[in-house]
């Protein structure tokens, strides 16, 4: 048996999938998640051989949560399913950790196939996916050099490890009182380790500073 962890952030398409798939005597759907945020902390407790995974998510997107399960669960196949076939996605996804991407207008049999496949070792790509999954490594790295994506900024090295811990956890989409529970400390310590991470990366608020985590740490 397959067990399947569905991510989307829609529950109607969560909820049509969980139907159809679980016509197929081998899947199993163990559970769902609504974010990146939700689908790292379930696939951690759950287990499951394989998440279906979106992109375009609110709080933490598909991106950053298969970059977080890569490391620390790499033992789960993640099969991105999305609307958006944009290079970028595809690129990072693969990049990333992700061991397919499809579109979600694949049929169901072949999407099962896919989940099938996945678990198994392989790579899956939607039709048309292909090239931009092999963009040439020297391809990628001028985009991602390029104007749009600003330098590694040297006070990141200047953050001690606790704030660099700090950071992280703000990058997952952690509150403070979360980030309290997670490292052990007070919540009014992670509010003066917040404080100063901004004060030295001159960030005007969190958002910011999860951004800058997201592309640099």
């Amino acid at each position: 048996m397959i067990r399947v962890l569905l991510v989307d952030d829609q529950s109607i398409v969560r909820e049509g999938l969980s139907s159809l798939l679980q016509t197929q005597a081998d899947l199993e759907i163990v559970g769902e998640a609504e974010n990146g945020k939700v689908a790292v902390e379930r696939s951690l407790v759950l287990k499951p051989d394989v998440i279906l995974m979106d992109i375009r998510m609110p709080i933490m997107d598909g991106i950053a949560a298969i970059r977080i399960l890569a490391e620390q669960a790499p033992e789960i196949k993640i099969l991105v399913l999305t609307t958006f076939d944009d290079d970028q996605y595809v690129t990072q996804a693969m990049a990333h950790g992700a061991h397919g991407y499809l579109l979600k207008d694949t049929p169901s049999s072949e999407l099962a196939q896919a989940i099938r496949s996945v678990n198994q070792g392989y790579t899956q790509l939607g039709p048309g996916l292909f090239s931009k999954a092999i963009t040439p490594q020297n391809t990628k790295q001028n985009r991602f050099n390029s104007q749009e994506t600003p330098s590694i900024p040297p006070e990141l090295a200047g953050l001690t490890n606790r704030e660099k811990e700090v950071l992280q956890l703000i990058a997952i989409g952690y509150s403070n009182r979360e980030i309290a529970a997670e490292l052990h400390i007070a919540e009014r310590t992670v509010k003066n380790h917040v404080n100063s991470i901004l004060r030295s990366l001159n960030l005007r608020d969190r958002t910011q500073a999860a951004i800058l985590a997201n592309k640099h740490l």
